[in-house]
């Protein structure tokens, strides 16, 4: 086989038009964390204090990483494992480089299992069957021991598998270009619905109001985290989408766009969460026990509840199904480099990996008791610790090395003026790399502040 065959993009004409670039890139970073996590660590650590601090780190570590991401990509045209070699760097960093096809593959295991959830919660929801029963905790766990949730998971990876099966032109930007636009309008009515709640008012003022007394180093090392983990950086997603990106396209005007978008997300979010948590006396706690437990009960007491709630579940499926559609691009995008695959074989084969890798984490919620409790985690929440709190920033760290001492050509492929490339260089080699490193250790609980 010619080269050509053995590489996803060269050789053939399927690339982002550079709006559709954008939107996909948007929708790759804005995902289930930012509705659940963003805006009860906020919350907890100082309002809109916290939120600056968010900002700034942004600037920081997440700004540096998604541009020097993206260039590695468009540079290389070829897989997160062999951009790194095709950009000029030496094959240790495309053994390296697997992490970042390994860690998004891993991911989607058990993401689309959560995906699986609130489309199951988007039916309930809007055919009323939700609030037949006021006990949404109950209701969550009988729910996710029984055999179900495979079902919804697989319906997860059909939608998954067929978009990423239609290429990247026709399928991930087509399908991005739809639900982008539809989940700014599902944020902004359901936002408008939050404020205007009895109420609402006290929710607000807790997200907006600062309280510099709460900022702490701990609260700066959160910060970091989610600047790092809410852009989908170290996972190989940007490394992929830098290949389909024209080279015409200003990486580092897409680098804001896609920063601001993750940004206003996460805002609106809060604008969501916190008004209708307030409303209804609920603590705005964090994780899946808010989105599946909590807020239903709020659904249930508003007007029109069924019908808000299932806005809610169905904006919270589209955040997954567009960062699902992105990490399976990573595998199927190494699988068409590395082994010379067709589009819709690579799809297939790793779609059904993905389902069968993800029966552990599906089972993990009672229905295998050993897979429960392993050693005070599931067998989910130590995949998505592995994943999340070693792997990404370890990715990360790979990329900031070989950008910030090993990329000869980092200067073109970044495309920035003389003095933005000086700034970005110094950032990339000697900020990243510490608070990235800094991540790491926080993540894993080794360092504690």
């Amino acid at each position: 086989m010619t080269s050509s065959q053995h590489n996803p993009v060269e050789g053939k004409n399927d690339r982002f038009s550079s709006s559709g670039f954008i939107l996909a890139a948007i929708g790759s970073s804005v995902g289930l964390g930012n509705m659940w996590k963003f805006p009860y660590i906020t919350g907890e650590n100082g309002g809109a204090a916290f939120f600056l601090l968010f900002i700034v780190c942004l600037i920081l570590i997440g700004l540096p990483l998604l541009l020097a991401e993206l260039a590695i990509g468009r540079s290389g045209r070829g897989s997160a494992a062999t951009s790194f070699v095709k950009a000029g760097g030496s094959k240790v960093f495309g053994r390296l480089g697997l992490l970042q096809v390994i860690a998004p593959f891993l991911i989607l295991t058990f993401y689309v299992i959560v995906a699986g959830w609130t489309l199951h919660y988007a039916v309930q929801s809007f055919s009323g069957a939700l609030y037949s029963n006021s006990d949404y905790s109950g209701q969550f766990g009988a729910f996710t021991q029984g055999y179900m949730p495979i079902v919804w998971q697989a319906v997860a990876i059909l939608i998954t598998g067929w978009v990423v099966g239609k290429g990247i032109s026709g399928g991930i930007e087509k399908f991005n270009k739809v639900l982008i636009p539809g989940m700014i309008i599902l944020l902004i009515v359901l936002m408008i619905r939050a404020v205007t709640l009895p109420g609402a008012g006290a929710g607000v003022s807790f997200f907006l109001q600062p309280d510099f007394s709460k900022l702490s180093p701990n609260a700066a090392l959160v910060a970091l985290g989610h600047a790092f983990f809410s852009l989908s950086l170290g996972m190989g997603i940007l490394l992929t989408y830098g290949a389909y990106v024209d080279k015409r396209q200003s990486l580092g005007a897409a680098t804001l766009a896609i920063g601001a978008g993750d940004l206003i997300y996460a805002f609106i979010a809060g604008l969501i969460i916190f008004p209708t948590t307030a409303s209804f006396g609920i603590q705005p706690d964090a994780g899946p026990s808010l989105v599946f437990m909590a807020l239903p009960a709020a659904f249930s007491a508003m007007p029109l509840g069924a019908f808000f709630g299932g806005l809610f579940f169905v904006l919270l499926a589209i955040a997954a199904l567009t960062s699902a559609v992105s990490l399976l691009e990573v595998p199927v995008s190494f699988a068409m480099d590395r082994w010379g695959w067709g589009r819709v074989k690579s799809v297939v084969l790793i779609s059904v990996l993905v389902l069968l890798v993800g029966l552990p984490s599906a089972f993990s919620f009672g229905i295998v008791p050993a897979l429960t409790d392993m050693g005070g985690k599931s067998f989910f929440d130590w995949l998505d610790f592995i994943t999340s709190n070693i792997l990404l920033p370890v990715g990360g760290l790979i990329t900031t090395v070989f950008v910030g001492y090993f990329w000869k050509n980092a200067a073109e492929a970044a495309g920035l003026k003389a003095g933005w490339f000086r700034v970005w260089l110094f950032m990339v080699r000697y900020i990243a790399p510490v608070l990235v490193f800094l991540v790491l250790l926080h993540t894993t609980g080794i360092l504690k502040l």
